[in-house]
């Protein structure tokens, strides 16, 4: 599957985006898919992660109650909504995706990788 990610910008401390991430090939829904973030300097770590189904998801403690994943099957696509956006959200956003029904949120894990978009939020 190829991923093109999307939807990144600036905004202020406080303020909302939603990223996108969409995917061409086949079977879309039979895929787990992640969003990671890398900031300068910094290695790539894990943000959110869905199942297959979209009927499970994982946060890592930094994002959780501000971000939502979500994965809209019919479309293709995978989003990630982010509010009460801090400057250390700062960072160039991933999508990631792997053929398997579970949760996964390793980088090691995944197959294939969105190209980043970035995300920059000012305080």
């Amino acid at each position: 599957v190829q991923l093109q990610a999307s939807g990144g910008g600036l905004v202020q401390t406080g303020g909302s985006l939603r990223l996108s991430c969409a995917a061409s090939g086949r079977a879309f829904s039979s895929y787990a898919m992640g969003w990671f973030r890398q900031a300068p300097g910094k290695e790539r770590e894990f943000v959110a992660a869905i199942n297959w189904s979209g009927s499970s998801t994982y946060y890592a403690d930094s994002v959780k109650g501000r971000f939502t994943i979500s994965k809209d099957n019919a479309k293709n696509t995978l989003y990630l909504q982010m509010s009460s956006l801090k400057p250390e959200d700062t960072a160039i956003y991933y999508c990631a995706a792997r053929l398997d029904t579970g949760i996964i949120t390793t980088t090691q894990e995944y197959k294939s990788w969105g190209q980043g978009t970035q995300v920059t939020v000012s305080s």
